[in-house]
């Protein structure tokens, strides 16, 4: 992997163009960047559009605290403005974990009836019309998509990646992983990284700084600084050094999105673990080939 100085990267260097939409009363964020790939299907869901009532109001699309004919309709309503079959797609059930799934076909659907099986925190495929998803209220959600190339088949992947999943370099794994199966060259990937806590309010003890600092060196404290308000506490931009990685996995800064909102900061519009002491929902990245 390419050596990348942390201390020499800009926010700058990345996309920071993201657009919310409406579709059917179902709120939702596209990055400008994937949006130039024709056909490529994807979204960032908000809070808004759903059917569940008080912390889990209204687009709730997890299944840890809220009903199963709840979290059906709000998928059914999410795959209808979307415009996808969501008997399709292929859900995650995330342990904050670096486990990479490639999607199998016996997966599909799995999550309109509760939990999924299977353990893991990132999905890949290759196949047309299979939709991908990731949750999150907090952690940060990353959308993968390499172009068909040289004859190579598109794939995408969706990426959970909260501080464990961060710390265990599973989005650039996931890249790795599209190179092994699928032989992509990363310079041609394109990333969106989306709402998510922002180094303004993930705030920390030092275990966290420490984990990461262990696992990528010194070049990360690019990314933690002390936290003035809090005695003994450290800022972590989980965001930054996701995208970091992204780069010393050999993706271009102009081919990585990175969204500039902080679920923390905004809880009317996203569900933020942290503002409500976990009493929430969660909501959830996805993307798509084209059928």
């Amino acid at each position: 992997m390419p050596a990348i100085d942390p201390y020499a990267i800009s926010p700058s260097a990345y996309r920071g163009d993201f657009t919310t939409q409406k579709s059917r009363g179902v709120i939702y964020v596209t990055s400008n960047l994937l949006a130039e790939a024709a056909g490529l299907l994807h979204a960032f869901t908000t809070r808004h559009g759903g059917v569940s009532q008080g912390a889990q109001a209204s687009l709730n699309l997890d299944h840890k605290k809220d009903s199963a004919a709840n979290v059906r309709e709000n998928h059914l309503r999410l795959a209808a403005a979307l415009g996808y079959a969501p008997e399709a797609m292929v859900s995650t059930h995330q342990i904050h974990s670096d486990i990479i799934r490639e999607a199998q076909a016996a997966d599909a659907g799995l999550h309109l009836a509760g939990p999924t099986p299977y353990e893991c925190d990132a999905l890949v495929t290759n196949q047309p019309g299979r939709p991908l998803i990731a949750y999150a209220a907090d952690c940060i959600p990353i959308l993968l998509y390499v172009p068909s190339v040289a004859g190579r088949p598109a794939a995408v992947a969706a990426v959970h990646a909260g501080w464990r999943g961060t710390q265990q370099d599973i989005a650039a794994k996931t890249v790795q992983r599209l190179q092994q199966l699928y032989g992509v060259n990363p310079a041609d990937c394109l990333a969106a990284i989306g709402p998510g806590i922002g180094g303004c309010c993930f705030s920390t003890h030092a275990d966290v700084p420490q984990a990461m600092q262990q696992a990528f060196g010194p070049g990360v404290q690019a990314f933690i600084q002390p936290d003035n308000s809090k005695a003994g506490k450290f800022l972590v931009d989980l965001k930054a050094i996701n995208a970091w990685r992204l780069q010393t996995a050999g993706l271009r800064p102009e081919h990585i999105a990175l969204s500039p909102e902080c679920t923390c900061c905004l809880p009317e519009k996203y569900w933020s673990h942290r503002f409500t002491k976990g009493e929430r929902g969660g909501q959830a990245a996805l993307i798509s080939l084209p059928a």
